[in-house]
């Protein structure tokens, strides 16, 4: 018999009640009892759903609160200084080291934060030295597999396997030079061994143990550490599956396949093509190999047909008891249940699969890999054909003015009419802005009123007319808020959009959207991506009513705020029909449009942003370099028509820019923020190596937190800013948008940053 697996779930809960009950708990509203009652409402729910849809080997241990990252760093004792011996519980030190904390006080920044390799998923990095001890202070995976099995339900726990958690994080600042944390393995391994020990001890017969960084080039010279880790481990542990995803293994499976592991499973979803090589290096082992053939990264449905083509391959090869059916990764990067949407259309609908759906599709696989004659299989299968069938035509049919306007793409295209030192100067004239200028990335707090009026709106409660009036208030206080406290570079606040990617997708011909396909993005921030399902264009301006009316009522030059194209293409659910490259030309020449006619209205400078364009990066070096040829063509499509004196910015955030430098600068924008303060300005080193000769915003404090920086620690980062950069080309601005911020700490923070500023000012005439 063919077995089938969900390699991990959403922890939001199907009407987001994870995200509720923790920012609940943040603001007093409840107790930490009331938020783990709420934890465990969401969990036994989800395992529960998961059992029903027939699958074997369901996930337990990988919910969280915040972030899973977290969750393995803080059960393992690894909690930096700053936030021991404050006077914190337990579970507010794990919060504080998610986003900081300034109460009672107490005042501790955050830790940092990186994206989770090429997904939108942002995870918290953890921080050793050689003094770290690593102990159990909870145990997690145990704690949970219990509860489980006390709701009824038997799992396959998930932990975060030694060597990538070490690879991972960081080494602190109070680690010596060259220090590297990989070091510490044989430190931590008896700390993996208590937990699984443990495991099994408790009845876990296998253990999922998730080691992501085996897709990476970087893992080759990891192979002595994984020997040694797993002859350790797996004498004392349950049977483990190996788990790898996003990526393909290539040479690794050389190594990996001698490793002494039960199971081994491979993304097949992302990087189909391993297949024959990952078959043919464990043939002669015992281990059984798990096929992720299930997008655990993606909502189209999956077609049953084509998987069981290769789930039958590696059967004929390998045999039925040593293949498992499942998710290509965690369901954690999809919405929770098709059931939640109301409002597509029934074709539309028969298009998608959520965790749920995608659960039920790795039981219905493995059930027909098993030979299953059962009725409900067969109609499964009938319905499947029929529904791959239709959305196969639908692909068919494409908008061919698009296609040839692409066609039509011309080198010259991509290129501003004059290098950026002939630009400064005549930008610095028309704008006229001081040493040091300040300006925000874009977005302002969205209010209880702000999203009361929107809802409003989409019940009909209140008129175009009315929601247009209310807007243009609340574009009138934000810039008088800001010329009140003397910023430079303007922006309207962005109180129209609901997302930074919706937004536009509204606007734009080819996408659909959900009314409850929310998704995580970090701690309780989610997003609900929208689905690209056919060709892009743009109908009409998108932005222009609200960036020239934000000009009419302000004294200083008002910046336009754009998404990118490739933002919006890996923040959106693609198509899987055509390339990426073709979709995100689409979404370029239809923001081109719209960076033209902002110009034409009156406006000088356009923000274009792409905190996404590290983050698409394949995971293989080898696939870089056709990646970063139309990634940055794509940015340069979209802000090349204009004039000189249109000064453009992009901002970035989250990203390690050393290996992909020159693309940086060959993006050409006018100005570019980053984050900085939260990865303590380590981005900053690179850009001095390499000698950026555009202007630059590195972010003097970070947005993610709800702490306000003080003055003093906002002129220390500018010293040390300058003591790297040019002053000539130093920005001063936040770390991110203030779309999340409440007003009070919005008002505080940018008062600091602009009374920084100003010292900088006579400091460095």
């Amino acid at each position: 018999m063919v077995a089938s697996s969900v390699l991990g779930f959403p922890r939001i809960g199907a009407n987001r009640e994870v995200k509720k009950a923790v920012e609940a708990y943040w603001a007093g509203k409840i107790s930490a009892d009331d938020l783990t009652k709420a934890a465990a409402d969401v969990k036994k729910t989800s395992w529960t759903s998961i059992k029903e849809r027939g699958v074997d080997f369901i996930p337990s241990g990988e919910f969280s609160l915040y972030d899973h990252v977290l969750d393995h760093a803080a059960s393992f004792n690894v909690v930096p200084k700053r936030y021991v011996n404050q006077g914190l519980s337990p579970l507010d030190v794990y919060f504080a080291m998610g986003r900081g904390r300034q109460a009672d006080g107490v005042d501790v920044p955050a830790s940092e934060m990186k994206k989770w390799f090429d997904s939108n998923y942002h995870f918290v990095v953890p921080e050793v030295d050689e003094k770290t001890e690593f102990k159990l202070n909870f145990n997690k995976a145990v704690e949970e597999f219990k509860e489980a099995k006390a709701a009824g339900v038997s799992t396959r726990p998930v932990i975060l396997g030694p060597v990538s958690f070490l690879v991972l994080s960081k080494a602190s600042k109070e680690a010596s030079a060259g220090f590297q944390p990989i070091s510490l393995l044989s430190k931590l391994l008896p700390v993996y061994q208590t937990l699984l020990t443990d495991l099994k001890s408790a009845g876990a017969e296998w253990v999922q143990i998730d080691e992501p960084i085996l897709v990476l080039d970087s893992a080759a010279s990891l192979e002595k550490q994984y020997t040694s880790a797993y002859e350790t481990l797996s004498p004392i542990a349950p049977k483990i599956m190996l788990t790898t995803y996003f990526s393909r293994l290539d040479s690794n499976i050389n190594f990996i396949a001698k490793l002494p592991v039960a199971g081994l499973h491979i993304d097949l979803d992302r990087a189909p093509g391993q297949l024959d090589d990952v078959i043919a290096a464990i043939k002669s082992t015992p281990i059984i190999l798990s096929l992720g053939l299930v997008s655990g990264r993606n909502i189209w449905k999956a077609d049953f047909a084509a998987a069981i083509k290769l789930g039958q391959k590696a059967i004929d090869a390998l045999g039925a008891d040593r293949v498992i059916v499942a998710t290509s990764s965690s369901l954690l990067h999809t919405p929770v249940t098709l059931a939640s949407e109301k409002k597509l259309t029934a074709e539309q609908k028969d298009w998608f699969s959520f965790a749920l759906e995608k659960a039920a599709e790795v039981a219905t696989i493995a059930a027909a890999l098993s030979g299953s004659q059962d009725a409900a299989v067969t109609a499964a299968l009938e319905a499947n054909k029929t529904s791959i069938a239709k959305r196969r035509e639908f692909e068919s049919t494409s908008d061919d003015t698009v296609r040839k306007r692409v066609a039509a793409i011309t080198p010259e295209q991509l290129e501003r009419k004059s290098p950026f030192a002939v630009r400064k100067e005549i930008q610095a004239k028309h704008l006229n802005l001081p040493k040091f200028p300040t300006t925000t990335i874009g977005s302002f707090p969205q209010t209880k009123e702000i999203r009361q009026a929107r809802a409003k709106l989409g019940k009909g409660e209140i008129t175009n007319e009315e929601y247009d009036k209310f807007i243009e208030k609340e574009i009138e206080t934000v810039v008088q808020f800001q010329e009140k406290i003397g910023l430079d570079l303007l922006v309207h606040g962005e109180p129209e959009r609901n997302d930074m990617v919706q937004y536009f997708g509204e606007q734009l011909n080819g996408f659909v959207f959900t009314q409850n396909a929310w998704v995580q993005s970090y701690g309780s921030r989610y997003v609900r991506p929208p689905i690209i399902v056919s060709d892009v264009s743009r109908p009409g301006p998108m932005t222009v009513r609200w960036s020239s009316y934000a000009q009419s009522v302000a004294k200083k030059p008002m910046k336009g705020m754009l998404t990118g194209p490739v933002t919006i293409l890996n923040w959106s659910f693609p198509r899987a029909d055509v390339s990426r490259e073709l979709q995100s030309k689409q979404l370029a020449l239809a923001l081109r449009d719209e960076v033209v006619d902002l110009e034409k209205a009156g406006i000088s400078a356009i923000q274009v942003d792409e905190p996404a364009i590290r983050e698409g990066l394949p995971l293989r070096r080898s696939d870089w370099d056709a990646y970063l040829k139309w990634a940055v063509d794509s940015f340069k499509l979209s802000t090349a028509g204009v004039t000189d004196q249109l000064q453009t910015h992009s901002h970035f955030c989250y990203s390690d820019f050393d290996d992909i430098f020159p693309s940086i600068q060959r993006l050409d924008a006018d100005v570019i923020s980053i984050e900085a303060s939260k990865s303590d300005m380590k981005l900053l080193n690179t850009f001095k190596q390499y000698g950026y000769s555009n202007q630059i915003g590195p972010g003097v404090y970070d947005i993610h937190s709800p702490r306000v920086p003080g003055d003093q620690e906002i002129k220390d980062r500018l010293a040390a800013m300058l003591a790297i950069l040019p002053d000539s080309l130093l920005f001063v601005n936040p770390d991110c948008g203030l779309k999340t911020r409440g007003w009070k700490e919005t008002e505080a923070s940018l008062v600091n940053l602009v009374s920084a500023a100003q010292w900088a000012r006579k400091t460095y005439a």
